[in-house]
């Protein structure tokens, strides 16, 4: 998982805490806020976007709160102008130039990405097509500083134009030369462990149950004394 904080945010948090939008917050609903400024600033350089998931989570933040959802909003966007130095909207436009002015070198990146995800799938201990194709497409994207999604438009481009198919046709072909055998190997020796317990439970019951019928028929067959007649 890529870790879009930087060193020196420590001091910028201390920063925001300061704030005009900070300093009102408990430090529990501080913390809380400055996570969901994480999780929207992973959103945006994964898709370029924010205004949706900023809606959803200023919501969600304000439903628990005394404040309604517009100064939730409001403070989720001063805080994250604070601990990052620049507004959400801002990253977004870097990310779009930056997409706009690529050369043919991201081709050679989303070849060698496609590269990558084969021995990921080949060579990996159970690893499907779609964690294989993120991790690549993340790392492409932060080389290029664009979003995961244009990294992921560019690799399928370049396969297209390479191998005249589909990246995720191909990727399905990989899964199930590579991948599905693992899975049904793994499936195949959970379901034998499982008969082996079962197995060792009902013998277990089956011995407990002779021991407590042999127990039963001593007890019947045993004589009986006779009761003493008074003299």
């Amino acid at each position: 998982m890529n870790n879009y904080y930087e060193p020196h945010e420590s001091s910028r948090l201390a920063e925001a805490r300061e704030s005009f939008s900070g300093r009102l917050l408990t430090d529990g609903q501080f913390n809380e806020a400055v996570a969901i400024t994480g999780i929207i600033e992973a959103e945006i350089y994964k898709s370029g976007t924010f205004k949706e998931k900023l809606a959803d989570y200023a919501y969600a933040f304000a439903r628990t709160e005394s404040f309604d959802v517009v100064k939730a909003e409001t403070i989720l966007r001063d805080l994250y102008k604070a601990r990052t130095g620049q507004t959400m909207n801002q990253l977004r436009e870097s990310l779009m130039d930056r997409e706009s002015g690529i050369d043919e070198s991201a081709d050679e990146l989303a070849k060698e990405a496609t590269r990558n995800i084969h021995a990921m799938i080949k060579d990996g201990d159970k690893m499907p097509f779609h964690r294989a194709y993120d991790s690549q497409a993340g790392m492409m994207a932060g080389e290029l500083g664009i979003t995961q999604t244009a990294a992921r438009r560019i690799m399928c481009d370049v396969f297209r134009e390479e191998a005249d198919g589909e990246l995720y046709d191909w990727g399905r072909e990989l899964e199930e030369k590579y991948y599905r055998p693992q899975i049904e190997a793994e499936k195949a020796e959970r379901r034998g462990r499982q008969d082996q317990s079962r197995g060792r439970k009902r013998s277990n019951t089956e011995g407990s149950l002779r021991q407590a019928h042999g127990s039963a028929s001593r007890d019947k067959n045993r004589p009986r004394s006779r009761a003493r007649q008074p003299a």
